[in-house]
């Protein structure tokens, strides 16, 4: 990707969520690795953020102006010969279409935002194992401790002697 959409895309991030100074511990981030992984939503509070629901809508209206706008410029003209009742019918659809697509973006940026704060707080907790490589082996070995039953204590000494066997 582009080094420049990257960045702009964290200033994004940064101003719809509101992200905690306070450090992820280690067995959430295991948690939230885990359910990541899986495809599941992770919780937020686990992960230190929170939406900001203004800054979402904001930046979600500014998204759905740059593609409606232009759309309905070329399509003014067409709109414009139609019935009134198509054209209500059609409002109704775009309204709806954007309330739809705001629990769609909703979900992908706080997916997004939850990606980044694990890969965060890994580098903390990991900082010898890259993301990449290592998380779904840590995902393996955190479930056989869970399956273990681990203590909470001995969870990281655990988990870091398994990575290093390997």
């Amino acid at each position: 990707m582009d080094i420049k959409f990257k960045k702009f895309r964290k200033k994004i991030l940064y101003f719809v969520f509101k992200v905690s100074n306070q450090p992820i511990r280690f067995k959430d981030l295991l948690v939230a690795n885990a359910y990541h992984n899986e495809g599941m939503h992770v919780d937020p509070e686990k992960l230190g953020f929170r939406m900001v629901i203004k800054n979402a809508y904001i930046v979600y209206a500014i998204m759905c102006a740059v593609v409606l706008v232009p759309l309905l410029a070329i399509t003014h003209a067409i709109l414009e010969k139609l019935d009134l009742h198509a054209s209500i019918i059609g409002s109704v659809l775009i309204t709806s279409a954007f309330f739809i697509g705001f629990q769609y973006f909703h979900a992908t940026i706080k997916d997004k935002m939850a990606k980044k704060r694990i890969k965060e707080a890994w580098k903390i907790h990991f900082p010898y194992f890259s993301y990449e490589k290592y998380n779904k082996k840590v995902e393996e070995i955190f479930n056989e401790a869970m399956k273990k039953e681990i203590k909470k204590n001995d969870l990281q000494s655990y988990i870091m002697g398994r990575l290093s066997e390997e």
